[in-house]
């Protein structure tokens, strides 16, 4: 399968994923540690990625989806962003409302 198919599958089909360095339970760098504790502070289920057991999504998701570093937050198919935008989503309440928002969409 074409790698960049692969990437829009997993973007499409799971409400909120996380490309990240490690898992959630082993982050393997402070920026997807954070960004996974956000995350689990929504309250919903999420997928992750672990970008080091995936070299190919690791070479290509920056060209998917034009950002450049890890972790890379989707929800709904749209990218969210990096550490940084999450967490300022999560501290202003925009996050929690966005992952609600589309748990909602997928259930109906």
């Amino acid at each position: 399968m074409d790698i960049m198919v692969k990437l829009k599958e997993l973007v499409e089909s799971n409400t909120v994923v996380i490309f990240m360095k490690g898992t959630p339970q082993f982050p393997q760098c402070g920026f997807s540690g954070r960004t996974v504790q956000a995350l689990q502070q929504c309250g919903e289920e999420f997928a992750y990625v672990n970008i080091f057991d995936e070299p190919e999504v690791h070479q290509n998701l920056p060209a998917f989806s034009d950002w450049p570093t890890f972790p890379q937050v989707f929800v709904d198919g749209e990218l969210v962003g990096g550490c940084d935008i999450t967490l300022e989503l999560f501290q202003s309440g925009e996050l929690q409302t966005l992952i609600t928002e589309a748990v909602a969409k997928k259930a109906a």
